[in-house]
């Protein structure tokens, strides 16, 4: 590619050409219009990646490109559930990911609910050591005055000061638990889900009286309103003084969504969707103007050789690790469509039906139940390897195998299905159970538990109990429906070695009886 060449195809993706673009209103704080003559702002934004490796040489190969070009002031920023999700990051508790963001280059980052996936001592070790400020408003060590990070940062893009606000879902307090809590169940870390809105706005206040021109949260809040927690939207329309909502969370595809702030003043709130599905660009034009775009990481032909080969080291660590052959199949075993829609969220797949059975058989146990938020990436076809499982299954989530009656199985089942359609990472997938699901009135009918001596399916029975083997994250989660149940016994299992051992010892390699979903999951009208 000749410097001319690069250089088009630099202020084309900058410019937005082909890109659905959504622009707002000009800030009211922003420079006057004699800052036409000054660069215009380029920050470019991911969130949800979940370690989704390969893109970060694109995201920094974009960035470069830019900067080649001269027509802009580039910055790169993140908002959060970066650490966890897939394999690379669940084999290095993080690390591999924190290595590829430092060699990218951030100037600022906000955490997800996920990563606190490996606990807070874990966090606080890696988060440093991506080189760019970490900020949150929200997060509080318990009884501290100040937050845990600083609730802001300001940062200079030529002329133009960018203020960048950090806010994280207080959900985490319930799905990541055990990092706020101590064995005794005492709060050590606090999201104040109560605070959020008074706190975001000092932050923004604080940012501005420092000088900021303009003012963008990351949000790692979301777009749904999940069990009372705020979202995004309800955010903006609670503040004044923000030009931006960078979000995440809910791996919502948002080039823009245009939201009234408090004053009713329009501010764009966007999202990438996950797994560097796109790269977000929010534009800060020369006269103040300010648009955001999401451009698709396959349409974009540059990539950081820095970056690419810290990435190919990487994958040449993991392969050593997770080579080892443990199946054959020529379908694919599947957790979300090819659009990255998680059905496994919303459904019964062939993919959920393996790793419940897997559960039950290690467990021996009644039921098997696996949530299907657990299972994060599909198996392709073709050779199965301990890393592809690792890849499905990436979190340290222990077996245990737990007794509960069939009232309290009927009202986890109501519990975890009661978003559908929506996609809930509580979803149930089952094994030696089976029940239909009634869309319009979310109820639960036909529930059916399978003997295990005479391999029929029964009626439950609210009053008779049943073994059920199932993760330590499940049983804690999820509404609490399962919180109380009598503990038979606990593993030092982790999930993605059980569903390993199934495939590899009990199936002998051979998948075959899970081309297609089985049945197990009926949904009706």
């Amino acid at each position: 590619m000749t410097m001319m060449q690069f250089g088009e195809r630099s202020t084309a993706l900058l410019l937005g050409v082909c890109l659905t673009v959504c622009a707002a209103a000009k800030s009211p704080d922003g420079p006057s219009s004699s800052s036409k003559r000054q660069k215009t702002v380029v920050i470019l934004y991911e969130n949800d990646v979940h370690c989704a490796i390969d893109g970060y040489a694109k995201l920094a190969g974009l960035r470069d490109a830019i900067v080649a070009a001269d027509t802009a002031c580039v910055g790169v920023v993140s908002s959060g559930d970066f650490l966890n999700g897939a394999l690379p990051g669940t084999i290095s508790t993080g690390q591999y990911i924190v290595d590829l963001m430092r060699r990218v280059g951030y100037d600022a980052v906000t955490p997800g609910n996920h990563e606190f996936d490996f606990g807070m001592a874990r966090m606080t070790a890696l988060l440093p050591q991506i080189g760019a400020p970490v900020v949150c408003a929200n997060l509080y060590k318990e009884g501290a005055l100040q937050p845990f990070y600083p609730a802001c940062v300001l940062k200079t893009y030529g002329e133009k000061r960018v203020g960048y606000v950090g806010v994280c879902t207080p959900a985490s307090m319930v799905d990541e638990a055990y990092a706020f809590f101590d064995e005794n169940g005492r709060k050590r870390y606090d999201l104040r889900p109560d605070d959020i809105v008074t706190l975001v706005q000092h932050a923004v206040d604080s940012v501005r009286q420092a000088g900021a021109d303009y003012v963008v949260v990351l949000s790692h809040l979301g777009e749904v309103n999940f069990d009372g927690f705020i979202d995004s939207h309800a955010l903006v329309g609670k503040l004044s003084g923000i030009d931006a909502v960078l979000d995440g969370h809910t791996h919502s595809v948002v080039p823009c969504d245009r939201v009234q702030d408090r004053n009713q003043r329009p501010v764009p709130v966007t999202q990438t969707g996950t797994q560097f599905a796109h790269i977000g660009k929010l534009l800060i034009s020369a006269d103040g103007r300010i648009s955001t775009s999401l451009i698709p990481i396959k349409d974009i032909p540059y990539s950081s050789p820095q970056v690419t080969a810290t990435a190919d080291s990487i994958k040449r660590q993991i392969r050593a690790i997770t080579g080892e052959v443990i199946g054959q199949n020529d379908f694919e075993l599947v957790a979300a469509d090819s659009l990255g829609d998680w059905l496994v969220r919303k459904g019964e797949t062939n993919l959920g039906d393996l790793c419940a059975d897997a559960v039950r058989e290690h467990c021996g146990a009644d039921i098997g139940l696996v949530n299907g938020g657990g299972i994060r990436n599909n198996i392709p076809a073709g050779t199965i390897t301990f890393g592809d499982v690792v890849n499905a299954l990436p979190y340290d989530d222990l077996m245990c195998k737990i007794e509960v009656s069939g009232e309290m199985l009927l009202n986890m089942l109501i519990k975890c299905t009661e978003r559908y359609p929506q996609k809930d990472g509580s979803f149930p997938q089952v094994s030696g159970m089976r029940f239909t699901l009634h869309a319009g009135s979310h109820a639960v009918t036909d529930v059916q538990v399978m003997n295990r001596t005479t391999a029929q399916y029964e009626p439950l029975q609210p009053g008779c109990n049943y073994t059920v083997g199932v993760s330590d994250y499940y049983k804690s989660g999820f509404g609490g429906t399962l919180k109380n149940a009598a503990l038979i016994e606990q593993t030092t299992e982790v999930t993605y070695n059980v569903l390993s051992q199934y495939i590899k010892n009990t199936l002998k390699g051979d998948v075959s009886a899970y081309r297609a979903p089985q049945g197990r999951i009926i949904i009706e009208d």
